[in-house]
């Protein structure tokens, strides 16, 4: 099972790799302020625009010039996709899945996976690996006070590295959002449920000839660090 951002990954490489650049000569792809970075990393390889929206796919289909003007994928980390965007602008799980599953048969005969896609995209733009806290609450007021204190005293470090920007995403959404040279938290309430959500996000370099097994495994246990180290902080 593919998370939201591998799904995203996936589908937003092979669709850029496959595009006719006849018709679409100035290609547009997008995700959200809490998705991976790794599509931004494609899109950049692939020669492609790259934009970061709000969270929702009213907001991803307007990427870019506000009019979603040459969009042809877009994706949030919730498992949203859209990989026509000129035939539904909005995500659509039918269409989504016959690609996938079109770009599945395509590896198959040609004695590759899904996985080696992944292991590909991980050796050239790092091993992004993502994760989450969500913290519900009784009282919706407790949200609002944790920002505050937040905000009121963010950290300086990040799993012992120091945080090197420090973004608060007001007045565009309800947010934070830190970064060290290598990791990425975003902390904003939710919009649809009484929780405040963290979104977390680990790049790892992966050498050549490197087992990615092995650097899963610890790029895993940063990531459980990591969710502990973020849960007390927003908790203050």
């Amino acid at each position: 099972m593919l998370t939201g951002d591998e799904a995203g990954a996936f589908l937003g490489d092979q669709l850029l790799a496959r595009l006719d650049r006849t018709v679409h000569v100035d290609p547009l792809v997008a995700t959200t302020i809490v998705s991976s970075q790794l599509l931004g990393r494609i899109a950049a390889a692939r020669q492609a625009r790259y934009d970061e929206t709000l969270t929702g796919f009213k907001w991803i289909v307007r990427a870019g010039d506000g009019n979603g003007t040459g969009l042809v994928f877009g994706y949030e980390e919730a498992l949203g996709l859209a990989v026509d965007p000129d035939a539904v602008r909005d995500k659509d799980g039918i269409s989504a899945a016959v690609l996938a599953c079109d770009i599945a048969a395509g590896l198959r005969a040609a004695g590759r996976t899904v996985d080696d896609v992944l292991d590909d995209l991980a050796r050239v733009h790092g091993l992004h690996t993502t994760g989450a806290v969500s913290l519900r609450v009784e009282d919706v007021s407790q949200i609002a006070e944790w920002m505050r204190r937040l905000r009121a005293d963010l950290p300086s470090t990040l799993l012992g590295e120091s945080v090197v920007t420090a973004d608060d995403l007001l007045p565009r959404t309800d947010g934070v959002r830190l970064a060290t040279e290598r990791v990425r938290v975003v902390v904003r309430p939710s919009g649809t449920e009484p929780k405040l959500k963290c979104y977390l996000e680990i790049v790892t370099p992966v050498p050549a000839e490197t087992d990615l097994s092995s650097i899963r495994a610890a790029a895993a246990e940063v990531m459980a660090a990591l969710q502990a180290e973020v849960s007390t902080l927003v908790r203050r």
